[in-house]
């Protein structure tokens, strides 16, 4: 049986390494320190969910390419900019 991970085959010996590894035990707060994205102030940042046309969607898209952003950042200069709009 092929294991893949990632779309990437992983050999026989890979998986052992890694079963020795968690058998061995692993140090949480190290694991901790490793877990999610990069905080982006102080404490970490709230998920908020909003719906979008399929228009509002490729506008923000559209911008976010000619500007060099993913989806995400082109989203929180769009709000930033209105939230401190005179």
């Amino acid at each position: 049986m092929k294991r893949t991970m990632q779309g990437h085959e992983v050999d026989e010996p890979k998986v052992d390494e890694w079963v020795a590894e968690a058998e061995a035990g692993y140090d949480v707060d190290t694991l901790r320190t490793r877990w999610g994205r990069a905080p982006r102030g102080s404490s970490a940042a709230q998920v908020v969910p909003v719906r979008l046309t399929e228009a509002e969607l490729a506008a923000v898209m559209a911008r976010a390419e000619r500007d060099g952003l993913n989806r995400s950042e082109a989203i929180r200069a769009a709000l930033d900019a209105w939230a401190h709009a005179a």
